[in-house]
């Protein structure tokens, strides 16, 4: 394996990891406050993981859902997956700037702490994609 895909491997293996721990902490009460609060969907849901980020069992299935992609595809398309779903996250940090958190359009749910982690997810995803690539090649360069 070239250092730059391992490295690119191990990013999207990491991310995919992460992505599959918040899922899954989505469900447990304790680390979810008003974990009976939780719904399938909507902005009725007020459930908060570590007790900021509003969650419901949809919101927890998308992050297991990346989660799984990151494990999938970290071997063979893990630059498309970390772009592609940084790309993903900059449209859910639109959406969620966009709607109005009280109607019916929330219905992930978000919050305003959520969109900023959102924000952070994208920059980072697409980061770890461009830059990873482009800092081993410099490197193997020299």
């Amino acid at each position: 394996m070239r250092p730059e895909t391992k490295a690119l491997h191990i990013a999207a293996l990491s991310v995919g990891l992460f992505f599959l721990l918040i899922g899954a902490l989505g469900f447990v009460p304790g680390v979810t406050a008003n974990f009976d609060d939780l719904t399938f969907a909507g902005h009725h849901s007020q459930a908060r993981l570590l007790g900021i980020f509003q969650v419901s069992v949809l919101h927890n299935l998308i992050h297991l859902a990346f989660g799984v992609a990151g494990l999938l595809l970290a071997r063979k398309a893990a630059r498309s997956y970390l772009i592609g779903c940084g790309l993903i996250y900059l449209g859910v940090w639109v959406y969620g700037i966009v709607i109005d958190h009280d109607s019916v359009a929330n219905i992930v749910p978000v919050n305003t702490a959520d969109n900023w982690l959102h924000l952070v997810f994208c920059f980072g995803m697409i980061g770890l994609g461009i830059g990873l690539n482009n800092r081993v090649t410099v490197e193997s360069e020299l």
